[in-house]
């Protein structure tokens, strides 16, 4: 079992995977509105992604006989400024997370709680992974533009990737 302190970290945790949901719905939307398919399905995708992980959390946590505890949920930014300041937005929220999940690691090792740190190992490879994608995506947008056919480029690449990251989930995406 683990501790009261962890628990109750491990539910801030799927809050913030909840919030990170939430959030990337909302890019998923604005995308959308500015016509931008390939963009809005990638970040619908996400959105999936997300919510797998707070449900991967909170397995965790039941698994460990704790109780789940819900919080409310701020709601994401209203808007954007274009799709570089999406995927700015993006990676700076993508290394909030990985802050927060290196400091739920950091709690476990303190603790010497072996089961929460060896079920973390999976969110910091995880984090890895999804900081270099977004690092990637801003890269083509810096070197392709923003605008015009290389946002046309882009914005294709983003929905063969949509494809990938939903048949990983089983789920079908926007757009």
């Amino acid at each position: 079992m683990i501790s009261k302190d962890m628990t109750a970290q491990l539910n801030a945790q799927i809050n913030r995977e909840l919030y990170s949901a939430y959030f990337y719905l909302g890019l998923s939307a604005q995308a959308d509105r500015a016509n931008l398919k390939g963009a809005a399905a990638w970040f619908f995708a996400k959105h999936g992604e997300e919510m797998a992980h707070a449900l991967k959390i909170y397995r965790y946590i039941i698994d460990q006989d704790a109780e789940v505890h819900f919080s409310d949920i701020a709601a994401p930014p209203a808007s954007s400024e274009g799709v570089m300041h999406m995927f700015e937005q993006t990676l700076a929220h993508e290394r909030e997370v990985t802050g927060a999940i290196n400091a739920l690691v950091d709690k476990a090792l303190q603790e010497k709680d072996h089961a929460t740190n060896v079920f973390l190992q999976w969110f910091i490879t995880e984090q890895i992974e999804e900081e270099a994608t977004v690092n990637d995506i801003l890269g083509r947008l810096r070197l392709f533009g923003d605008k015009g056919q290389g946002l046309l480029m882009i914005d294709n690449e983003l929905a063969g990737l949509a494809r990938q990251m939903s048949q990983g989930l089983g789920t079908e995406s926007a757009g």
